[in-house]
């Protein structure tokens, strides 16, 4: 029997992306940015920039996934990266799907650490093991994650790239 698995449709995205902006607000939180992680990270981004009103968007490419419970040692960040100098004095909100492990929040806190004047991070969902708790979260869940955009396969085969 298959393990149970947390399924996210587009309409309860569309819940939680103003659940957690919502949280935000609440906590007084005034972000200049909201900085997301590409892939799973740029609709929650993109709707937390509407929601709280910040037109400052950018992303930051982290490869670590490769397949269904599958990861490669470490994260890494892929190119193009922001410019520090750009982030600098900010007061910015990471974006991403879910705190797995918390290895990739971790190495783009750490990216930001130095520069910005605050960082809090926004998930939509975290899980029990994760090494960084997100400051706003939606759901916890010890459970596999069946998101909508990546519940199917893709259209095209790429080789990985």
């Amino acid at each position: 029997m298959a393990a149970e698995r947390e399924i996210l449709t587009y309409e309860m995205f569309g819940t939680a992306v103003r659940e957690i902006a919502q949280q935000v607000v609440d906590s007084g939180y005034e972000p200049d940015l909201v900085l997301s992680i590409a892939r799973g990270g740029l609709g929650l981004g993109m709707g937390l920039g509407y929601a709280l009103d910040v037109k400052n968007l950018s992303a930051v490419n982290v490869e670590f996934y490769t397949g269904v419970d599958e990861r490669l040692d470490v994260p890494m960040m892929l190119p193009p990266t922001p410019d520090v100098v750009d982030l600098a004095g900010l007061r910015i909100l990471i974006a991403d799907d879910v705190a797995d492990t918390g290895k990739t929040l971790e190495i783009v806190r750490a990216f930001c650490a130095d520069h910005v004047a605050e960082a809090r991070i926004a998930v939509i969902y975290e899980k029990p093991q994760t090494l960084v708790h997100a400051d706003y979260v939606w759901r916890r869940t010890e459970r596999w994650i069946d998101f909508p955009w990546s519940a199917d396969p893709p259209l095209v085969d790429r080789g990985g790239r």
